[in-house]
């Protein structure tokens, strides 16, 4: 029987201990405690903890009566940052290995894309959540970005967050997993953050001057998300061609997806708690359907490529690329193989996704 879809948010919560606190206070408070949980989340290995950990603590204040909410120019900035990361991950090597292989690389990425489109559509006809909404929340593309996109293009983000999120550390524990017990790797220790490494001023400040210029001209282009992808793409461009070095110390990526985690967090309500909680095991199923396509893919890849196994099964596990990335660095895998499919997947998924949410919405409502 399909659940039924998110009910109608909470129009005034019961008032609280936190409702009655002034308003600089519950800020601190909450700064507070999205540094604990990250520190705690960072210390279990939890994948994108510095973005998790703020949004745990800002749903965790939302739905007991603080009434706060993020301004949009922080919110902003940070989806600019998020389209910095992005570019930075671009690079000469792997456009290089795709350009070799890429009949390879579009083949199993296009497979993976349509199979969680179609887990997206199935999730939508069965009223699980809204067209757009199941669709972005299944794309096997970068969690941060997919959220971004989806609320440009209409869909419930909170939702969105935690399909994506659910799925990364899924995704990511079974790549530990398989590298561990099938392989008999430990996937080495979790590099530690350093939040303050030391980095060239001068760097920091052309990406972040070019970071606001093309961001801006993203907002005036109308474009879906533009203060992401405008900056992404520009930076990408320059970056390939070595005529800027991106420079982001972790500090400032931490306010980004804190400021992230922070929006979509507080937008949560108890009642949109109860459906997700609902909703929990179909998006398991089809995370665990997700996970298994991939290791079909990887075993195509071993048997007629005649890739390494563990080095097929990391290129194409579906999500959870700094996971993925930490485990295979320090494994005997062909590397630039594992982030090249990885990140193409992930650029395909940036091109096509407005057209299938689009697709799979009139579908339904067809």
């Amino acid at each position: 029987m399909a659940s039924p879809t998110p009910p109608a948010d909470d129009q005034q919560q019961t008032p609280t201990v936190l409702t009655a606190l002034p308003t600089p206070l519950k800020w601190t408070l909450l700064i507070t405690l999205s540094c604990v949980l990250v520190v705690i989340l960072e210390y279990v290995r939890l994948p994108a903890a510095l973005l998790l950990g703020p949004m745990i603590a800002a749903l965790l204040f939302a739905t007991n009566g603080a009434q706060l909410s993020l301004p949009r120019l922080p919110y902003v900035a940070a989806q600019a940052l998020i389209g910095c990361v992005i570019a930075d991950s671009l690079n000469k090597q792997i456009m290089i290995r795709f350009l070799q292989e890429w009949p390879l690389f579009m083949g199993a990425v296009l497979s993976i894309v349509a199979v969680s489109s179609l887990l997206g559509y199935v999730m939508a006809k069965r009223q699980i959540f809204p067209g757009t909404t199941a669709v972005w929340g299944t794309s096997a593309g970068g969690a941060s970005a997919m959220i971004l996109l989806a609320e440009a293009h209409g869909a419930d983000v909170r939702l969105v967050a935690f399909m994506q999120y659910f799925r990364v550390v899924c995704v990511a524990s079974a790549a530990a997993g398989v590298a561990a017990f099938m392989f008999n790797i430990s996937g080495g220790p979790q590099p530690p953050l350093d939040f303050f490494p030391p980095f060239a001023w001068k760097a920091l400040l052309e990406t972040l001057i070019l970071t606001g210029i093309t961001s801006y001209i993203g907002k005036l282009s109308k474009i879906p998300a533009g203060t992401m992808l405008v900056p992404m793409l520009s930076l990408a461009v320059l970056h390939a061609f070595d005529l800027i070095e991106i420079t982001l110390p972790l500090w400032l990526l931490a306010l980004a997806y804190a400021m992230i985690g922070w929006r979509i967090g507080l937008a949560f309500t108890r009642r949109l708690l109860r459906h997700v909680a609902k909703a929990a095991p179909q998006v398991a199923l089809s995370i665990v359907i997700l996970i298994v396509f991939g290791g079909c893919l990887a075993f195509l890849l071993t048997t007629f490529m005649e890739v390494d196994p563990l080095t097929a099964y990391l290129a194409t596990s579906p999500g959870g690329l700094d996971s993925v990335a930490i485990i295979a660095s320090t494994t005997h895998v062909d590397m630039p193989f594992v982030m090249a499919l990885q990140t193409v997947r992930f650029v395909v998924i940036l091109a096509l996704g407005p057209s299938i949410s689009r697709f799979v919405a009139n579908r339904i409502r067809a």
